[in-house]
C-alpha cells in the first residue's frame, strides 16, 4: 500500500514552488515518513525554517510551523524549545541559510545541545535569493557571485556540527531517498541537538552554471561521490579520495540544555 502523505500536507498551499528536478520534495517526503515512524502528533510538533528554497518546506506541512527571518531559524526554534520543552522541534533549511547567514546561531545551537533536529539541505548554492555562492559551494564551481569560479574552500557541514558540539550528526543524499527517513527518525529520537545534512541538487541555479546536462546526471553524481560509513571502513585511503561519507557519522550522550536550564531555575527559586 502506498504511503499516505496527504494527511500531513496543507493542500491549499500546493502546488509547491520548487523547480522540476529539485531534490527538496524528496527530502520533504522523507521527513514526513520519519515523523510518521516516530509517531509525532501534529499539535506537539513545531517545524521551523528561515528563508530560501528549502525553507519554504514548512508551509506545505500541516503542523505548528514558523517561517522566520533569513538565517534565524535556530534562534526562533531555540525560543520555542525553551518556552515549550515538551514540543518536538524540527528545523529545516539550506546550506546558505544554515551555515552562512545563520552560521552563528547554528554553532551555538550545536554547542548548547538543545533537543532539536536540524535538517540542512545542501545544494551548494543560494538557489532562491540570487544564485550566490554559499559556504558549501565547492572550490572552483560557479555561482552568480563567482562567475570565474569560487576561490573559497567549502565547509564540511557535518564536521562543523561535530566540532561545535552537536551530539548526533548524519548525512544522506537526495538520491538515496529510502535512507532519508531512517536518518531523520534516528535524529528525532536522539536526545540532544541533531544535525542531518542532506546532499541535494539544484538543477536550475547550480546545475546549469556548472555544466550538468540533466537532473539525472546530478543525481548520479550524488550516487557516485558518496560512500556509506560502513563500506568506507573496508576501503583504502586511495579508494576514499574524493568521496563523501553518508550515514550516522557521530553520536554521543550529553546533558540536554532545557533540562540543565530547568535546574538553574530551580536553584534560583530555592535561593529566594
Amino acid at each position: 500500500m502506498a504511503f499516505d502523505y496527504d494527511k500531513y500536507l496543507r493542500p491549499n498551499k500546493l502546488p509547491h514552488i520548487w523547480c522540476p528536478g529539485c531534490g527538496h520534495g524528496i527530502v520533504m517526503k522523507g521527513l514526513i515518513r520519519a515523523i510518521d515512524t516516530c509517531g509525532l502528533k501534529k499539535e506537539d510538533t513545531a517545524i521551523v525554517s528561515g528563508i530560501g528554497c528549502a525553507s519554504r518546506l514548512p508551509g506545505y506541512l500541516d503542523f505548528c510551523t514558523l517561517h522566520t527571518a533569513h538565517g534565524r531559524a535556530a534562534a526562533f526554534a531555540t525560543g520555542v524549545k525553551m518556552a515549550r520543552p515538551e514540543m518536538n522541534v524540527i528545523l529545516v533549511g539550506g546550506d546558505g541559510d544554515g551555515t552562512a547567514i545563520g552560521g552563528n546561531h547554528f554553532i551555538h545551537a550545536c554547542r548548547r545541545n538543545i533537543n532539536m533536529t536540524y535538517i540542512i539541505m545542501n545544494n551548494k548554492i543560494y538557489g532562491m535569493t540570487g544564485g550566490q555562492f554559499s559556504p558549501a559551494t565547492p572550490t572552483g564551481d560557479k555561482a552568480s557571485t563567482t562567475v570565474y569560479g569560487n576561490p573559497d574552500p567549502a565547509f564540511d557541514i557535518a564536521k562543523l556540527a561535530i566540532g561545535a558540539g552537536a551530539t548526533f550528526v548524519a548525512r544522506g543524499t537526495a538520491f538515496h531517498a529510502n535512507q532519508i527517513d531512517k536518518l531523520i527518525a534516528e535524529a528525532i529520537q536522539h536526545k540532544g541537538f541533531s544535525v542531518v545534512e542532506i546532499l541535494d541538487d539544484c538543477p536550475t541555479t547550480y546545475g546549469r552554471r556548472n555544466k550538468f546536462k540533466s537532473v539525472i546526471e546530478m543525481m548520479n553524481h550524488l550516487k557516485e561521490t558518496t560512500v556509506p560509513v560502513k563500506a568506507a571502513e573496508k576501503m583504502s585511503p586511495e579508494q576514499l579520495k574524493g568521496k563523501v561519507l553518508t550515514g550516522v557519522l557521530y553520536k554521543e550522550e550529553k546533558p540536554e540544555y532545557t533540562e540543565e536550564y530547568a535546574k538553574v531555575i530551580q536553584r534560583a527559586q530555592a535561593a529566594k
